[in-house]
């Protein structure tokens, strides 16, 4: 195999040309004939006993140059890559010069490259001063949650609803005077001010009496997600069945002891302060850290490609679908509900990818730049603790070459960011 490298007119862009020996594409093409012959029937043959010749005569003789290609390139590509030292940050943009059987495979790979980063000033930056103090309305506002929690509910019979108020009711909408999918439920419980449903639906309960019935008129919003129902006024027929209302425990000491270990409610009330206390030191560490991130970036100069950014969005959108499969929502369906398409959502997504691509590649200069890479018994220290942590199997984990690598990268920005941030003139 022959491979030559040469830059492009583009910046931060290579283009291999590869001319791969005419025997190692016949040697695909067997192997794809090999794993494919089952599925070859010919007449005159036995299905999948046709010879490899018969079945390029009887299906043309480019049957299996597509297969073979998908079986030889990769491994030729990637080896390619390794041997020339560059660090590509796109998928290859493939272009075939030549594939015929009996003669050498020629194509050009042509891929973006790992750009050269220019540091700014990164030692010393200014950060404002980031300072969260707890105050006697966050601790009631834990105190009422919490209150919220061990409330009970009690049936209401003597007054109409208000807000507030838990209601049970059976409901049926219509459009243009035809219900509509979805738009019926029976003995359903709606909190009244909870702005669960429709705007002004909730605010027409109040004042409905137990088993009255109501026409309830509303317009559904311009934005909902169902576009057969966006901005079409509807009517709700309505019926109560019943009235709930919370009733919350009084705040004392027998509240404190029992919703928690404590005795008092003051000692209940000092364990909420130092929990807040707790949350808003990490608070102010993620900002920090963030401020800092953002001032070095600013300083920096980097020309990133394209293929990076539209990697980090692919990464963004696979996140995405991963937590909506555990709703079990498909992309197609959330997309659809939010009235958008893949390809808005990856339009909206994109400064977002470029914050955070030029982000990882500052903080990896800085790394390298000041010797603050993690030494591989860092790395394995730090999987030992994992493995401690999710009760795994330790040498497992030790061998999984791709756990390394990631622990590898985040460390890294880690030891960057805090760098950074012991060097700044915090204000």
């Amino acid at each position: 195999m022959d491979v030559k490298v040469e830059k492009t007119e583009n910046k931060n862009e290579v283009k291999l040309s590869f001319t791969v020996e005419a025997e190692k594409f016949e040697e695909a093409m067997k192997k794809v004939y090999s794993k494919t012959a089952k599925y070859f029937n010919i007449p005159g043959f036995r299905k999948g006993k046709a010879p490899m010749n018969i079945v390029e005569k009887y299906y043309g003789k480019e049957i299996f140059y597509e297969d073979a290609f998908n079986e030889l390139v990769p491994d030729l590509y990637d080896e390619a890559i390794k041997e020339n030292n560059i660090e590509a940050v796109s998928k290859p943009d493939i272009d075939i010069t030549q594939m015929e059987k009996g003669k050498d495979l020629i194509f050009t790979a042509t891929v973006q490259t790992k750009p050269e980063v220019k540091l700014g000033k990164y030692k010393g930056i200014e950060i404002k001063k980031i300072e969260y103090n707890v105050s006697d309305e966050e601790i009631n506002h834990e105190l009422g949650h919490m209150q919220e929690r061990n409330s009970r509910l009690i049936s209401v019979e003597d007054r109409p609803v208000e807000e507030g108020d838990i209601t049970v009711i059976d409901f049926e909408g219509f459009v243009d005077g035809v219900p509509f999918e979805g738009g019926k439920a029976e003995n359903h419980e709606l909190e009244i001010g909870s702005k669960t449903f429709i705007p002004g639906f909730e605010d027409q309960i109040i004042g409905m009496k137990i088993d009255e019935e109501r026409d309830i008129n509303v317009k559904f919003p311009e934005e909902y997600f169902s576009k057969d129902l966006a901005g079409k006024d509807a009517t709700f027929k309505v019926k109560l069945h019943e009235i709930k209302k919370k009733e919350l425990p009084e705040l004392d000491d027998e509240f404190a002891k029992d919703v928690s270990e404590f005795d008092t409610l003051d000692e209940l009330k000092k364990s909420i302060k130092e929990k807040i206390e707790e949350e808003n030191k990490n608070k102010e560490k993620y900002e920090t850290e963030e401020e800092a991130i953002k001032t070095v970036c600013e300083n920096t100069e980097i020309d990133i490609p394209s293929g990076m950014i539209e990697l980090e969005i692919d990464n963004m959108i696979k996140d995405i679908e991963a937590r909506l499969s555990y709703q079990g929502l498909k992309l197609e369906q959330y997309l659809q509900m939010m009235g958008k398409t893949e390809s808005e959502m990856r339009t909206e997504f994109e400064e977002q990818a470029k914050r955070s691509v030029k982000s990882r590649l500052v903080l990896e200069a800085i790394a390298t730049a000041e010797d603050t890479l993690p030494t591989d018994e860092e790395v394995t220290e730090k999987i030992k603790e994992m493995a401690k942590q999710y009760n795994r199997d330790e040498k497992e984990l030790l061998e999984n070459e791709q756990l390394k690598s990631y622990l590898a990268d985040s460390m890294k920005s880690e030891k960057a960011i805090d760098f950074i941030v012991k060097n700044a003139k915090i204000k």
